[in-house]
């Protein structure tokens, strides 16, 4: 699967969108999803949560193993999908309509640092 070139990454796997109000929906690659192989349990962040960038936030497991996954910007967390974390196994089924959770940004300028769909595409060589 190529990857959305309306979105930003990190090199820690993780997807971003911005929303029309600015604020940051998060998820995970397909690339990181097909890595893991079946999702069976999510950890995400409770609204409020103030973060730091690259900050391990939250927890994703697989039969295979568990991972962080990272903020991508300094912000505070406002909405976790907790639909995803009753139904694990969508972020198998689509990783890209799968969102973890949701951050205002603390600097929106911070988005302007993540990569690109071709610079993420890169770094997985």
């Amino acid at each position: 699967m190529s990857n959305p070139t309306d979105l930003r990454y990190t090199a820690s796997h993780e997807w971003i969108r911005v929303e029309a109000d600015g604020t940051l929906t998060i998820g995970i690659t397909d690339h990181a999803q097909e890595a893991l192989g079946d999702v069976v349990f999510l950890e995400l962040p409770e609204a409020g949560r103030v973060v730091a960038k690259e900050e391990a936030i939250a927890v994703i497991e697989s039969v295979k193993a568990a991972s962080d996954i990272y903020a991508p910007v300094a912000g505070e967390i406002i909405a976790a999908n907790d639909a995803a974390v009753d139904a694990p196994e969508s972020v198998n089924a689509d990783a890209y309509a799968a969102w973890l959770f949701k951050i205002k940004p603390a600097n929106a300028a911070d988005v302007d640092t993540l990569l690109d769909a071709a610079g993420y595409e890169a770094t997985l060589g």
